[in-house]
């Protein structure tokens, strides 16, 4: 009969598809638990959130912003030692990288220079002095040309002598505003060994009163030459200023008047030291 069929529904009722805040069973049409009067209304709702508020947060995913490993290869953008991506330190260069990167022959291990080894080759100092020792050779070799004093000149000498300075000072480049008898034209140079110039050489003049730190700076933005000389950097960063005719280096305090003269060449070294910046001693 229809009730006896209505009976079997209501019971099978009981034993399909299942709701978590009872122990029964309901089929589709009675699974909420407005439509069977759960007697544990809300419980499940109120499990769930008590879970969710206990759980720990999930760890957010890896990105270039909160994750500070990468691959070390210059080409490869992923993000390395993450949960879903481990990686591998490479002992001869001392770089790690990722799977993919991770022979040798895949990350050119062979032309790198591994991380806290000392670089091969000169160092910025060692470079400086052998420029230091060139030039000196150099203003003493200028020196022992210039005929001797007891010699006059010859009138050809003379002749050549004064056009040159004529030169030297139609092309010299200053502040116009100095006085003419304030002025020293020098000739300029950065040096090839110890700094790259975007212009290697130049005529200046400056002012007799100026301090060779003073000539430095100009002459090194004239040339363009990096100056990071008041940055504090190490002294293998530093400039000075070398005299030729002199033969030695300009401390940075001295008058440019008292220390050279017209028609002087200087010369800009980087990595020299400041020991250096000292009158050699005269030798017999």
């Amino acid at each position: 009969s229809v009730a006896e069929y209505l009976e079997k529904q209501r019971q099978y009722c009981e034993y399909s598809d299942h709701l978590l805040t009872s122990s029964r069973k309901f089929c589709l049409d009675h699974r909420t638990e407005s439509s069977h009067s759960c007697p544990q209304a809300g419980a499940w709702a109120r499990r769930k959130a008590a879970q969710l508020q206990n759980a720990s947060p999930l760890p957010p995913k890896p990105s270039i912003l909160t994750h500070e490993k990468q691959c070390s290869s210059p080409s490869c953008k992923t993000l390395i030692d993450t949960p879903l991506v481990t990686g591998v330190h490479c002992e001869k260069c001392n770089r790690s990288y990722c799977l993919k990167h991770r022979f040798t022959y895949d990350h050119d291990c062979a032309n790198l220079t591994p991380l806290g080894a000392r670089p091969k080759g000169e160092s910025q100092r060692e470079k400086g002095l052998a420029a230091l020792d060139k030039l000196r050779a150099w203003g003493a070799s200028k020196k022992a040309a210039l005929p001797k004093a007891a010699v006059s000149k010859s009138k050809a000498q003379a002749a050549a002598q004064l056009q040159e300075l004529a030169t030297l000072k139609r092309t010299a480049k200053g502040d116009a505003k100095l006085a003419p008898e304030k002025r020293i034209y020098l000739y300029v140079e950065a040096s090839a060994e110890t700094i790259t110039a975007k212009i290697p050489k130049g005529t200046f003049f400056y002012s007799t009163d100026y301090s060779v730190g003073r000539v430095l700076d100009l002459a090194a933005k004239s040339l363009q030459v990096s100056n990071v000389n008041n940055q504090g950097n190490g002294e293998e960063e530093k400039l000075r200023v070398f005299h030729v005719e002199g033969g030695r280096l300009l401390d940075f305090g001295e008058k440019l008047g008292l220390s050279v003269s017209t028609g002087n060449t200087i010369v800009l070294l980087r990595g020299v030291g400041a020991e250096m910046a000292k009158t050699p001693a005269k030798t017999g």
